[in-house]
């Protein structure tokens, strides 16, 4: 019997980042998880996970090949991402919202991942006239010209769940989302987190997008899974 696949994560202190991480460590379909991080993780994430199977290793994101051992991995999770307000310039947005992930799947696929698995956004498209999702869409084209066997992109609408920080405009979103269409609907960032594993269990070859409206479907099938 083959062991189960190794997982590479990035972005383990993002809203759906760390809910991939409390669920591939009490997941037994997933085996060694190397986890990527700019400084320690805060204890409280850390609190209940598995130590037996996760690595957590602080490396530099600008030199990733210093890194090469940790990319020896079977699966690439990317769920990094950052705002514009936060990163402080659009320049500075694309470097961590392109720069970081495109490394981070050229080192996996040097090191051997057959899949990669994005948290991408609602309307990526290269072409599109929105910053946000022309940026969404870049990275998906570049990752998508890199020749893995499998690719996944999840591309949800606004993310519920616990943030440090209130924003505005997202709390409207949440009491106003009986009103959107399916497409449109906020869903929480532990579904995302769940879609993007139960993408990772199948590991089907060839690129597949999943849309926002598909995400609670999907999420609910993972969890039969792991209960059944």
């Amino acid at each position: 019997m083959s062991s189960p696949p190794s997982v590479l994560l990035c972005g383990a202190t993002g809203l759906v980042g760390r809910e991939c991480l409390r669920l591939l460590s009490g997941d037994p379909a997933f085996g060694r998880v190397v986890v990527l991080t700019r400084r320690r993780l805060p204890p409280e994430l850390l609190h209940g996970l598995d130590p037996s199977t996760m690595e957590e290793h602080v490396v530099d994101f600008g030199d990733l090949s210093a890194h090469a051992e940790l990319f020896d991995v079977d699966q690439v999770v990317c769920a990094l991402g950052t705002t514009i307000r936060k990163a402080g310039s659009r320049n500075r947005f694309r470097e961590v919202d392109v720069g970081i992930p495109l490394a981070v799947a050229r080192q996996g696929f040097e090191g051997g991942a057959a899949h990669t698995l994005l948290v991408s956004a609602l309307g990526a498209d290269p072409r599109s006239r929105i910053f946000y999702n022309r940026v969404k869409g870049e990275l998906e084209r570049a990752l998508s010209a890199i020749p893995f066997r499998s690719l996944t992109f999840v591309r949800p609408s606004l993310l519920l769940g616990e943030r440090a920080e209130s924003r505005l405009g997202e709390e409207v979103m949440k009491r106003m989302s009986f009103l959107l269409p399916a497409r449109y609907k906020p869903v929480e960032a532990r579904a995302v987190a769940a879609t993007l594993l139960h993408a990772a269990r199948e590991d089907a070859p060839g690129r597949r997008v999943i849309e926002s409206r598909e995400v609670p479907a999907l999420a609910e099938a993972y969890f039969a899974q792991l209960t059944g």
